[in-house]
């Protein structure tokens, strides 16, 4: 997959000219993190961190999905719109279309999926994201890479690589090392910056997250633990990129939240 570098870098979308939602699932139950939407970073909770960036992306509506009411509570206090949800759902997608089912939209409506938990997404992102969507209309969902420049990257199961055709279709997303170099090659005869690392932001269609959901699970996605494989299992074609800016902060653990805690302490002072 030897290209020239990609100038989305440079991108910069500063209104857009088309609608999509923004949907922001926070799950209270969280394993290694419990109430995870709710712990405090800078003097706000972690929801409304992420509430307060959506709001400056140009969205028609942005609404948060929760099973819990404490979150529901927490939400409310900072005037933003709560949707509740079943407590059921296995993932955050499950729980974006229990909401468009309920908001009762249009099945090509955009919807970006802005997890809860991801701190400091810039606004650039969720256009890019949105605008690849609206702009290929033969694909169901969006999303976005960014370049691996090490070696540890390559070779952790924790980060999802993604290879991609010619047309900036996903073709694969797998924990491991992809695009496999046999002992014959050598690492400077494929750079690092040819492998690519698969930001969990999404962009969807409406008639998408309906579908997912009467989708039962593959093998594939039960193999890898990637949802997104469902969809390229049923021939459904996601469209990436590489991403304008930098990503937010993913917050999964304690190291991430004293991160998150010391960037943005240090960003308001």
């Amino acid at each position: 997959m030897r290209r020239e570098r990609s100038q989305t870098r440079k991108l910069k979308i500063s209104k857009i000219d088309f609608k999509f939602h923004i949907i922001i699932p926070a799950r209270y139950a969280s394993t290694r993190l419990p109430g995870k939407p709710l712990l405090e970073i800078n003097g706000k909770p972690l929801i409304q961190h992420v509430y307060e960036s959506a709001c400056q992306c140009d969205a028609e509506k942005v609404y948060i999905a929760t099973d819990d009411t404490r979150v529901q509570e927490v939400a409310k206090s900072f005037a933003a719109e709560v949707i509740m949800t079943a407590t059921d759902h296995v993932s955050g997608t499950d729980r974006l279309a229990e909401v468009v089912s309920i908001l009762g939209l249009n099945d090509e409506e955009i919807i970006v999926n802005l997890q809860g938990d991801e701190i400091g997404v810039p606004a650039s992102l969720i256009h890019q994201l949105a605008k690849g969507l609206h702009d290929h209309l033969d694909h169901s969902i969006a999303t976005l890479y960014e370049r691996i420049d090490n070696d540890a990257d390559i070779n952790d199961p924790n980060v999802v690589k993604v290879i991609f055709d010619q047309n900036n279709t996903a073709l694969y997303f797998s924990r491991a090392t992809i695009p496999y170099l046999r002992q014959s090659q050598k690492r400077d005869q494929f750079q690092q910056q040819n492998y690519f690392k698969h930001l969990g932001l999404y962009a969807y269609r409406v008639r998408y997250l309906k579908k997912f959901t009467a989708t039962p699970v593959c093998d594939l996605e039960r193999s890898e633990s990637l949802e997104q494989l469902r969809a390229l299992y049923t021939g459904e074609k996601i469209y990436i990129e590489e991403a304008c800016a930098p990503a937010g902060i993913g917050i999964d653990t304690e190291e991430d939240l004293n991160k998150a805690r010391q960037k943005f302490q240090t960003s308001s002072t």
